[in-house]
């Protein structure tokens, strides 16, 4: 078994000149790459880091994310990436929950993240996006990786905490480097000279493994863009000759929606990947007759590594379905009293296999609670076709119950992206004093286009049952937004009542 921090040192021998991080005028070469994160490894022993311990990563998709997250794993010690836009009291919670013993964090933010150390008692040390140079001079390289086990943690990726308070999912490195390798040899079939695209935040699991990790094993280069802005992400697919994009929905939908987007040249796009949330079908077709290639839609979460299914490259693709397990995974539709239900038959993803998490971080009884019998329970609705093909319907959480009829907030959605206005939607269920709950759409519209509310709900009157169409619509600038740019639900409200109301 190879660890994440040998396939580093792998590409290294195989391919030093070639560029492996890039950020507009700024490349590492693998052999720099390797170089740097050898140092990190000596740096973080003098910080009193021994194999096992934690170490904190505060940072955006800049250089020296790759670099100290090698380094960390070539010391032995387990990486705990955070999203840099925390504020104090939630870096604290990070830091005292995983025990790390050293946070990095980016130089713009680090004055949240020191408040944090300080609390906690540990050493917060500042990264500035030009690289980390001046702070590894100091340091020669180790020459020896430090040995781990497959079963050993790797890193402790926090989830997004919508039942709680976030926990820690434990991926070892037998987790992640499995991914990394499927991800790169059978899905999207990554060779030395692919440059692939670097918009998804390296702390969140879809971009550190099929974008970071998935390019070290292939070799390919990784391009990064900082903070996603589409008219900056087709500027970059057309300078560095990007062949692999990998985004979330929102992300295909800005891009779509540049003016003048059909005048970048992106000719050199082989294949984009989609996840996070499900990919409208309108969306996806727009971007595939526009940008002149194809989109393969995927499915995973953080305790998964995250890919658990995908619309395989060799295999029949199906419009609105994330595809089937991938390599190493099995997956199944399951109802409320955990048994398998019929193809057609809604139900919860269930999935086992080499990518699922080793537990939640010390929460044994959260762990228990998630992986009855060793089967993850996505908390995702779905159902299975006679293919094997997975269709998600929608969220546990987000299903809305309507006098007492089902409405899945995603077949809504569906709908009403089918208005040539509509640029993005979010349906959510508000509370009814009769019917219990009512179905309700925020909407935003295409740059330039014009739609009213009542269009809006009338023409998604036209396109489902009565029970399931919009009775409030209300038009918004913008979509709240999670790190990886997935619209948050749980944070849409109507006009004049607060978030979490």
């Amino acid at each position: 078994m190879t660890t994440l921090a040998d396939n580093l040192t792998r590409a290294a021998e195989a391919h030093p000149d070639r560029p492996a991080v890039r950020l507009d005028d700024a490349v590492l070469t693998y052999a720099e790459l390797s170089d740097e994160a050898r140092r990190v490894a000596r740096m973080l022993g003098t910080h009193g880091v021994r194999p096992g311990d934690r170490v904190g990563l505060v940072l955006p998709n800049i250089p020296p994310f790759p670099a100290l997250f090698y380094g960390a794993l070539m010391a032995g010690a387990v990486v705990v990436p955070m999203n840099p836009l925390l504020k104090a009291r939630e870096i604290t919670y990070y830091l005292e929950d995983s025990g790390a013993a050293v946070v990095f964090a980016w130089r713009d933010v680090a004055d949240e993240a020191s408040a944090a150390a300080d609390k906690v008692g540990i050493t917060c040390v500042p990264v500035d996006a030009a690289g980390l140079g001046n702070l590894l001079t100091q340091h020669e390289p180790v020459t020896e990786v430090v040995a781990r086990d497959d079963e050993d943690t790797a890193v402790l990726l926090y989830t997004s905490g919508t039942t709680g308070r976030p926990k820690g999912a434990e991926l070892t490195h037998a987790n992640l480097a499995t991914n990394a390798d499927l991800t790169a040899e059978t899905l999207i079939c990554l060779e030395p000279e692919d440059v692939v695209m670097g918009c998804l935040p390296l702390f969140h699991c879809f971009g550190l493994t099929c974008g970071l990790n998935a390019a070290v094993v292939a070799g390919a280069c990784l391009t990064l863009v900082p903070r996603f802005d589409p008219a900056k992400a087709l500027e970059v697919i057309a300078r560095d000759k990007v062949t692999v994009f990998e985004g979330v929905p929102t992300m295909y939908s800005a891009m779509l929606n540049v003016p003048d987007s059909d005048s970048y040249d992106v000719s050199s796009l082989r294949t984009c990947i989609s996840g996070g949330s499900a990919m409208p079908v309108e969306v996806m077709h727009g971007f595939e007759k526009t940008f002149g290639c194809i989109v393969l839609e995927g499915y995973g979460l953080s305790e998964t590594s995250p890919v658990a299914s995908f619309n395989h490259p060799d295999m029949e693709r199906k419009p609105g379905s994330i595809g089937v397990p991938v390599r190493g995974v099995e997956m199944q539709v399951r109802d409320d009293d955990g048994n398998e239900v019929p193809d057609g038959d809604v139900g919860e993803i269930a999935i086992r296999g080499e990518n699922i998490m080793k537990g939640y971080w010390n929460r044994p009884e959260d762990t228990e609670a998630a992986l009855p019998g060793g089967w993850f329970l996505s908390g995702d609705v779905a159902k299975k076709d006679e293919d094997g093909y997975f269709y998600i319907v929608d969220r546990k959480k987000d299903l809305i119950i309507r006098g007492g009829y089902n409405v899945y907030p995603r077949e809504v959605e569906e709908a009403m992206y089918g208005h040539d206005a509509v640029a993005e939607v979010a349906v959510v269920g508000v509370a009814h004093d009769e019917l219990g709950e009512e179905v309700a759409a925020a909407v935003s519209l295409k740059p330039g286009a014009e739609a009213t509310e009542d269009e809006l709900r009338d023409f998604a009157k036209g396109e489902l049952a009565a029970y399931k169409y919009p009775r409030q619509v209300w038009i918004v600038d913008e979509l709240p937004k999670g790190p990886t740019g997935k619209i948050l639900r749980r944070e849409v409200r109507p006009p004049g009542v607060e978030a979490g109301g």
